[in-house]
């Protein structure tokens, strides 16, 4: 039965979050990437034009998942980042993408959905804080960096010693990162 491009497509970009989540871009093979999509390497090549473009999209991709999956308010934001937490302890592949992001496309762009949603969360504090909402100790953007870093500390890609070795480690960092996000807001 012949596949479908949307078949291998997808099979391509499974395979490739595993890729690259696991070895970087640098690190990533091709050929790993084909074999275990169970394709040979011209397909890659019909459908990406390199590794490169292949990491773009797959981090795009899943950056945009991210996105649609967590609502966020400045009203709740110790809310957000626990969201995040939880969102990070099922997708760990989302960190790994974004530190080997910063670690080797850095002078690369974010994708278009990250840069929006930042813009657009960074726009949504300033008018708390405008309000008298949300503490204006610090400036939104930088108070945004702060919650997104603190939703980073119950996982195990970009500092694997703060990984949790139970679920109960989980639940005491996941209260923690909460807790850090409500004293952050009380300036």
């Amino acid at each position: 039965m012949p596949r479908s491009a949307e078949d291998t497509r997808r099979k391509l970009f499974d395979a490739s979050v595993v890729e690259f989540s696991t070895y970087g871009i640098a690190g990533a093979r091709v050929e790993r990437i084909t074999a275990s999509a169970g394709v040979n390497n011209a397909l890659l090549y019909r459908y990406f034009i390199g590794k490169s473009e292949l990491f773009d999209t797959v981090y795009g991709t899943l950056a945009v998942r991210l996105v649609e999956a967590i609502p966020f308010t400045p009203d709740d934001l110790p809310g957000y980042a626990v969201a995040l937490v939880d969102y990070y302890d099922k997708h760990p592949e989302v960190v790994r993408l974004a530190v080997w992001h910063q670690l080797e496309h850095g002078e690369r762009p974010l994708p278009e959905a990250i840069r929006t949603a930042q813009q657009d969360k960074v726009a949504l504090i300033r008018q708390a804080q405008a309000e008298g909402r949300i503490t204006t100790t610090y400036a939104a953007d930088d108070l945004l960096a702060m919650i997104l870093g603190l939703s980073h500390l119950a996982t195990d890609a970009a500092a694997p010693p703060a990984r949790p070795n139970s679920r109960e480690d989980f639940a005491r960092q996941r209260q923690a990162v909460a807790a850090a996000v409500t004293a952050l807001l009380a300036g």
